[in-house]
């Protein structure tokens, strides 16, 4: 049986609902849905283009590592990065306001890509491959608007949460 979360935009009030991708990231699944809810601030992708993320600390009892990877994420897909924080602390990322999680050495980043034409690549990094773990099935119309909205009208006291759904 499919299992299903919720991702959430909380002050904007719009939601979409995604389908894990069990077969195909079992690992990141299940590493995400042990561990959520996860929420915390909403940021606008810098480098990918058209995506949404949130930084976490890190979750999992057991990396998952790499599973079901792209650089090239479609609509609808749900990604998991994990960073070292010290990848992640650099002038060139510009987060200066506590906005970096650093509970543990680990940050996990949970992405929402919501249109096309991105591309995993990082001046700093080079290429960043993504855990796809997880395809929205409902509401990613609504959500890309939002998140358009977020990229035009800013980020500042938006929360992106990720949620289990009893959706079957």
């Amino acid at each position: 049986m499919a299992r299903h979360i919720t991702v959430t935009l909380e002050a904007r009030g719009v939601s979409c609902l995604a389908r894990l991708l069990d077969d195909e990231a079992p690992r990141t699944a299940s590493a995400v849905w042990d561990a959520l809810p996860l929420s915390s601030a909403v940021f606008h992708g810098k480098y990918a283009r058209n995506e949404i993320y949130n930084l976490v600390p890190a979750f999992a009892a057991v990396e998952p590592g790499k599973e079901n990877t792209t650089i090239t994420p479609i609509p609808g897909d749900l990604c998991y990065f994990q960073f070292d924080a010290d990848v992640l602390v650099t002038p060139s990322h510009g987060y200066g306001g506590g906005e970096v999680p650093t509970q543990k050495h680990d940050i996990i980043d949970l992405a929402l890509f919501y249109g096309r034409n991105n591309l995993l690549i990082n001046g700093d990094q080079g290429w960043v491959p993504g855990n796809v773990f997880g395809t929205v099935v409902e509401g990613l119309e609504e959500m890309a608007a939002a998140c358009q909205d977020i990229w035009m009208g800013g980020a500042r006291g938006e929360t992106l949460t990720f949620a289990r759904s009893d959706r079957t």
